[in-house]
């Protein structure tokens, strides 16, 4: 069963005004897992599909709320009806873990390379790369979302366990 872990950066927080610039996607399963990382204009519906092919369940943290609204409104794809959605914030509310996806890392001690980065900085580092074509930017705002998305795999198996490896179930 293949399933993924899916995060945005955006410019801002209202659909109506800001856009996506960054989707990461981290598709576990199958023969390896892999890192699908959008950018800018390369966002689309059909990419975004394409990508997502095979995928049964998405994980996200605030994506009820964040995430999935946003790529709705922007893109027209509603993937809460086109896949099973898991919003690990739930499940850490259960656990009175709140906060940010970074606060909860922290509570629970998944690191990360990038610990300066954050909301504010990605939006940050997206105008560099698009106004000043600064790769080095785009890079940082890269590796920063593909944190966010591996760290997704992190949360869920400290908070849900680790899936079973179908070779050992008898």
């Amino acid at each position: 069963m293949r399933e993924a872990y899916l995060d945005i950066e955006t410019t801002g927080l209202t659909p109506d005004f800001c856009q996506i610039t960054v989707v990461g996607i981290y598709i576990v399963g199958g023969e390896k897992n892999q890192l699908v990382q959008l950018v800018g204009d390369d966002i689309t519906a059909d990419r975004l599909m394409g990508s997502l092919k095979g995928v049964k369940t998405l994980h996200t943290y605030n994506g009820s709320r964040f995430d999935l609204p946003f790529i709705d409104a922007r893109h027209r794809v509603d993937l809460s009806r086109e896949f099973k959605h898991v919003d690990l914030m739930f499940h850490c509310w259960q656990r009175n873990l709140y906060g940010g996806l970074k606060s909860v890392e922290r509570q629970l001690g998944i690191n990360r390379k990038l610990t300066g980065v954050n909301g504010l900085e990605a939006i940050r580092l997206w105008w560099a790369y698009a106004n000043d074509n600064d790769d080095h930017a785009l890079k940082t705002l890269l590796e920063y979302n593909k944190e966010d998305v591996v760290n997704l795999k992190a949360l869920k198996e400290k908070l849900l366990g680790r899936p079973l490896n179908p070779a050992t179930q008898g």
